[in-house]
């Protein structure tokens, strides 16, 4: 980008009998479209520069998390589970391109794997593939935002 050419303007100023005691700037097609030029660039990189702004919103935004924790019953015999519950998210996502970690808090049993699955915009479900009767998981939530 070319720095902009500042002119200093000043004022024509004559005394009572005409006598010129300071010469004034130019009204000239030349100094005024330098002035155009020098509010095009700035709100060329104006606009930019707020583009920039938006879209480390949405990045931020997209970093931002959601955490909760759930209990997972199940009332099979191994190798049957009916763990399955669904977790509504406070915070409904834009695309389904989020990632959900889990992390064990308390088990009774084996619980073999903890699954998330069928993702929806406003939740998930999760279930554990063991014979525990009982699972509690401690999830996190992040993405899915402005993608």
């Amino acid at each position: 980008m070319i720095p902009y050419n500042r002119t200093i303007w000043k004022d024509h100023v004559v005394d009572g009998q005409g006598v010129v005691i300071q010469q004034g700037t130019m009204q000239s097609a030349s100094n005024f479209n330098n002035l155009e030029e020098g509010v095009f660039g700035n709100d060329a990189v104006g606009a930019v520069l707020a583009q920039q702004v938006r879209q480390h919103q949405r990045t931020l935004s997209d970093l931002e998390g959601e955490t909760g924790q759930t209990t997972l019953t199940n009332s099979l015999e191994y190798p049957f589970s009916n763990s399955s519950k669904t977790v509504s998210l406070t915070k409904a996502r834009d695309t389904l391109n989020y990632r959900v970690d889990v992390e064990l808090v308390s088990a009774v049993g084996t619980v073999g794997d903890v699954e998330v699955y069928d993702k929806q915009l406003n939740g998930f479900k999760i279930r554990h593939t063991g014979s525990a009767t009982s699972v509690t998981v401690k999830y996190y939530v992040q993405g899915g935002m402005y993608q």
